[in-house]
């Protein structure tokens, strides 16, 4: 069974989610704290995590940051907070995706589903894409810029084959929330701060895009 860890402060809300996840099939752990939380995922690591902004000590955002050093598992944050600020730091801090306490748990299954099936890989194999002297190589998991691995999440090098992929074309928001991330709908910040993530990475000015453009009520598009 998929192990999920929470972690989340508040003793009601965190069984509340542990009981719940379990019903729906998973196999789930608690911490009380960031720094219980880090300490279980190094010594057994989960497949995915969900984090609470709101804990004692060391907060949510600096929770994520650690994780993501570590490994690259997949974060879900789970929040009483829904200011837009809050949001696109949390993402940007490491997290794949964000929900708004209180959360249905039919809804938070579906979005751990999706992001189990993305982290399957594909048997199909998927040629080298070139951009100059930026190359994406789906096959082999690696990007890299002027000969150099660029480090990027899964869900950033996700972001960059579903472009690559459609090299040249616009991809609207909606389409990359379906493609990226495996959701019919949903808060369409995910892609703006991933996309914008990226850009930090692959960009010479990432204020000025020459690769991943914006086309301004349409989407992106990666061109060579």
């Amino acid at each position: 069974m998929t192990a999920v860890l929470v972690i989340e402060d508040d003793d009601r809300i965190r069984l509340a989610l542990l009981l719940a996840l379990e019903e729906e099939g998973y196999t789930a752990y608690g911490a009380a704290s960031a720094e219980e939380g880090l300490r279980r995922q190094r010594q057994h690591p989960a497949e995915n995590v969900l984090v609470d902004l709101m804990l004692p000590g060391m907060d949510g955002f600096e929770c994520i940051r650690q994780l993501r050093r570590d490994d690259d598992v997949p974060i879900v944050v789970i929040s009483a907070r829904d200011d837009t600020h809050d949001i696109v730091a949390a993402l940007e801090a490491g997290a794949d995706d964000y929900l708004v306490k209180p959360v249905a748990i039919k809804e938070l299954s579906a979005r751990l589903r999706a992001l189990r099936r993305r982290g399957r890989a594909s048997t199909t194999p998927v040629a080298v894409q070139v951009f100059g002297d930026l190359e994406i190589s789906p096959d082999a998991g690696e990007v890299r810029l002027a000969g150099r691995p660029v480090g990027v999440t899964r869900t950033e090098f996700r972001l960059l084959c579903e472009l690559a992929q459609h090299a040249g074309k616009v991809l609207s928001r909606q389409q990359l929330l379906q493609r990226v991330w495996g959701y019919d709908s949903g808060d369409e910040r995910l892609v703006d701060v991933h996309v914008g993530r990226v850009r930090q990475k692959i960009e010479e000015d990432p204020g000025n895009p020459r690769r991943l453009v914006t086309l301004r009520g349409l989407g992106y598009k990666l061109q060579r």
